[in-house]
């Protein structure tokens, strides 16, 4: 019979293990992550992700494709979900508290004249908005605390609220 602690669904040593870890050794938190994507036809890609293949992208049939997968600004969006419900299980775990229901809606407004070459300006998302509903084993103070934590933390929140140097490399064949 095992004796690890689980929580959330979560092996809570594990977890504690790897902080303590960090802590000790600074250079274990520093990580490198990949994705290699490949073109299919028509607006349609598949990503590849460490052993996992098949992250398909497509657009809707009013952006002309054959949407046969979500778009990727609305797989930014989700990846800002991911990313903030993990940080809420990771904390809440971390303080000893059972969540029973953990969802996080995120919206955004894209203005896709910029991007169709139509006129000039801003091609992103010009805000994003997440609402996180917690039905947690903890008091709203507390749940408040952790919102704000997590917030400020999220890898991929910051990722999206700091400017980031990106640089886009073309290789050409030969």
């Amino acid at each position: 019979m095992s004796t690890t602690a689980r929580l959330n669904d979560l092996d809570v040593e594990a977890i504690k293990s790897l902080v303590a870890a960090i802590r000790t050794d600074p250079e274990k938190a520093q990580t490198t992550w990949r994705a290699d994507v490949h073109w299919e036809g028509g607006f349609r890609t598949t990503a590849s992700v460490r052993e996992f293949s098949g992250l398909v992208s497509d657009e809707p049939p009013a952006l002309a494709g054959s949407d046969l997968a979500p778009n990727p600004v609305e797989q930014l969006a989700a990846a800002l979900g991911h990313c903030l419900a993990v940080g809420y299980v990771a904390a809440l775990t971390a303080h000893d508290i059972e969540i029973r229901s953990l969802d996080v809606a995120v919206t955004g407004e894209i203005d896709l004249r910029p991007f169709l070459g139509v006129e000039p300006g801003h091609a992103g998302y010009r805000q994003l908005t997440a609402e996180a509903r917690i039905d947690a084993d903890a008091d709203a103070d507390t749940l408040r605390a952790i919102h704000e934590q997590v917030v400020v933390t999220s890898p991929v929140g910051t990722t999206l609220t700091q400017p980031v140097p990106v640089e886009v490399a073309l290789v050409l064949p030969g």
